[in-house]
């Protein structure tokens, strides 16, 4: 089949490539506008589209597919089967939508109905979730609503943080888009429509990754690695807003909620439940580092004031 490639992000080219190893043609890329980064604010092109000028790729990057009458007729010039999406960042306006033959189809690590929206790798971790996966289906005018293609489902681990999981997720998510193209390029693939009620994962605020120590130690686990590495999981040390690695979960209970006790070989923070040992830890304007060392680091008085994250 021709195809567009819709996306933006690092989890994106992984799907890319494994499309342009495929049988498929990938004709053309839709990504992202480059985007300002670092200190000097200066324009970088979205890993997607990197990769797609790499390969000669023709790039299209509208700040907006709505009312774009342009990005319509070359889309329709360019005649693509189908158009799978990974993580693009743009509506997709309804009379785009039935472009292709086969539609837009997208990518998402869930196992839809559940965690429709923008974070449903965050969201699995931060619920308690044993077992997530992805789905492929149609796109339609609803919030990752339309009828589903292929699924698979995967573990997820006692330690895993969003980048671990959303790192296995892309590599089998990208196998699994390729099948589903595949399949519609065959016939052998028949959508079924999705149950209407399903729960929601929405876009993560800087706000939703402060730590709130008193609740049960397993919860601020799960909130830190939900959160690791982006945005990062955070707390207040007086004026300072500093960011938590991952823990451990100790076996006494010993401080209040946010207390730290700085040990010889480790730190401990105390939580609603049991303590848990900081791993990492970064203060402002530093660079992520051992909490041990960071506890070492400590002036003796402020230890002895007491230190306590809220």
């Amino acid at each position: 089949m021709r195809i567009v490639f819709a996306g933006t992000p690092e989890p994106a080219v992984v799907a890319l490539e494994a499309l342009l190893h495929s049988e498929h043609e990938v004709v053309a890329v839709l990504t992202r506008p480059d985007a300002p980064k670092g200190r000097g604010r200066t324009l970088h092109p979205s890993p997607v589209k990197k990769v797609a000028l790499e390969h000669g790729i023709e790039v299209l990057e509208p700040k907006t597919l709505r009312g774009n009458a342009e990005i319509v007729e070359r889309l329709r010039a360019i005649a693509p089967d189908a158009i799978p999406v990974v993580a693009y960042g743009n509506l997709v306006p309804p009379e785009l939508l039935d472009l292709p033959q086969h539609g837009w189809v997208n990518l998402h690590f869930s196992l839809l109905p559940e965690l429709r929206g923008a974070a449903p790798v965050q969201a699995a971790i931060l619920s308690g979730l044993t077992t997530t996966g992805a789905t492929t289906f149609r796109i339609d005018e609803g919030l990752d609503t339309g009828p589903v293609l292929a699924t698979f489902e995967e573990a997820i681990l006692p330690t895993d943080t969003a980048d671990d999981l959303l790192t296995r997720l892309a590599y089998e998510g990208a196998d699994l888009l390729v099948a589903t193209m595949d399949g519609l390029a065959s016939g052998s693939i028949v959508p079924e429509p999705q149950p209407v009620d399903g729960t929601y994962a929405p876009k993560i605020q800087s706000k939703d990754a402060r730590i709130q120590w008193d609740c049960d130690a397993e919860v601020v686990d799960r909130t830190i690695r939900a959160y690791t590495p982006g945005p990062g999981a955070w707390t207040m040390l007086g004026e300072q807003r500093v960011k938590i690695g991952p823990v451990s979960i100790g076996d006494s209970d010993t401080l209040g909620a946010g207390e730290v006790a700085v040990e010889k070989n480790r730190v401990r923070v105390g939580t609603g439940t049991v303590d848990v040992i900081l791993q990492e830890i970064q203060p402002p304007g530093k660079k992520r580092m051992a909490a041990d060392a960071w506890g070492r680091g400590l002036a003796t008085e402020t230890i002895e004031a007491g230190v306590k994250f809220v």
